[in-house]
């Protein structure tokens, strides 16, 4: 096995979060709150413009999913060109990103990047750096949508099936 994480914000975090718990090669998965000012926030700070971004850890299996497969997945079900928004969420916590902690994760993240840019023909609005900070969310956020299946979510049912023909977890 060879265990790598990275970090992804794509607007509401149950969403996302659910989205990659599909796939075989994802370990598990945490939502949280990324790249704000340096202490943990509250669920009513995040909605109040702390600066921090709903963000989803991924760990994987590298030999069972790629990164690159991993962010392929992800440009499918985030609008790479909105500014703090996705779906009807509005708010600098909406904003979208890719956030590594691993150095040698750049280049393949370069890679996909510059990809989906050509594929859009725009400057992306997703957010590209290192990880600053992430702290867990509450208890009650993580894996919302299978706690609460009709829970809101801006990414549309059908995706979170789209693994099972890839080996869903």
């Amino acid at each position: 096995m060879n265990k790598r994480t990275i970090y992804l914000a794509g607007g509401c975090f149950w969403g996302v979060q659910r989205f990659f718990d599909q796939f075989e090669g994802v370990l598990g998965t945490e939502v949280g709150y990324a790249n704000g000012p340096d202490r943990a926030p509250t669920y009513q700070e995040v909605c109040a413009s702390s600066g921090h971004a709903e963000t989803v850890r991924i760990d994987y299996d590298a030999e069972g999913i790629s990164l690159a497969e991993l962010l392929k997945f992800y440009f499918t079900v985030i609008d790479p060109l909105s500014v703090n928004r996705q779906g009807n969420d509005r708010g600098i916590q909406y904003r979208t990103g890719i956030y590594y902690t691993d150095a040698d994760q750049l280049p393949e993240i370069e890679a996909a990047y510059r990809a989906e840019e050509e594929k859009v023909g725009a400057r992306l609005a997703v957010e590209l750096k290192p990880l600053g900070n992430f702290f867990s969310a509450e208890e009650y956020h993580q894996k919302y949508l299978e706690k609460n299946p009709g829970g809101y979510c801006h990414i549309p049912q059908a995706m979170f099936r789209i693994g099972e023909g890839r080996g869903s977890r």
